[in-house]
């Protein structure tokens, strides 16, 4: 059996604090995008991981997909399998690639060997694995907070817009991100602000890691520029970059984009 899983963008982020535990509790909105990764199981003589497509820092042994098959073929004595995952997701982009791996492998365990686990464990599972993953059990959108892991409900909905991801050739881990950020609570809710018009967010709207990962990698805030200069109604990086993301009224091509980086249209 196999799975697509796919990628989600930040629509804002704000840090309001650091816990105890070493996380931050945060305000986000969690969206779906339609970039994909692709992972299959298949009966084996003993469990692994086989990591195809783009390259993924670590080793396959270390894969998050691993570990989410070990979490659950402890508690459910699950038979050998072999993963096999098809990267497209960038890697280090704020994208949420291995979270969504290890989500959408969950459901396919649970698919496959018909656990009956239901949503709320299996966001509970993925609890386990990161903070953004128990987001992809559901794959809606939410208004997320905590430490991104505690959802409300939320009606945007930006299927009438076209929407371009910008990844640039640089990878911003999330421990170099969070080294330089600055916390403070917000004035307003990030549920608020994403309940105004499309028209109002450029200013209001706002992502806490981008002073500092913009410092460190200015080609990261000259490609969010070059897509509002080329008619984006809203553009923003997602999570902690490298990626940057942009809502356009209609569709676009951006070729100098192209020449240095990957572009998603229409995702």
């Amino acid at each position: 059996m196999l799975t697509f899983a796919n990628a989600k963008i930040n629509l804002g982020l704000f840090l309001t604090e650091k816990r105890a535990d070493g996380y931050h509790n945060l305000q986000t909105v969690f969206y779906p995008i339609k970039i994909y990764d692709v992972i299959e199981l298949i009966d084996a003589d003993e469990t692994s991981c086989i990591v195809k497509g783009i390259d993924v820092p670590g080793a396959a042994t270390d894969n998050i997909c691993l570990s989410a098959f070990k979490m659950l073929q402890a508690d459910f004595n699950l038979p050998q399998q072999q993963i096999l995952l098809l990267k497209n997701i960038p890697v280090g982009a704020g994208l949420g690639g291995g979270s969504a791996d290890a989500a959408f492998l969950i459901k396919l365990i649970n698919d496959k060997f018909n656990l009956g686990i239901s949503i709320a464990e299996m966001e509970n599972y993925a609890r386990k694995l990161g903070a953004d993953c128990a987001f992809f059990i559901q794959n809606k959108p939410v208004y997320a907070f905590g430490k991104g892991d505690e959802f409300e409900k939320t009606e945007i909905d930006l299927s009438s817009h076209f929407l371009v991801l910008v990844k640039p050739p640089v990878h911003v881990s999330t421990a170099q991100a969070y080294a330089n950020v600055s916390v403070k609570e917000p004035l307003q809710s990030l549920k608020k602000l994403t309940g105004l018009p499309l028209s109002e967010w450029k200013d209001i709207i706002l992502n806490d890691f981008e002073p500092s990962v913009f410092a460190a990698f200015p080609q990261i805030g000259e490609i969010k520029a070059k897509l509002y200069e080329a008619g984006a109604r809203f553009a923003l990086m997602s999570g902690s970059g490298s990626s940057v993301f942009a809502i356009f009224d209609q569709s676009v091509q951006l070729p100098e984009l192209e020449k240095e980086n990957l572009v998603f249209y229409n995702i």
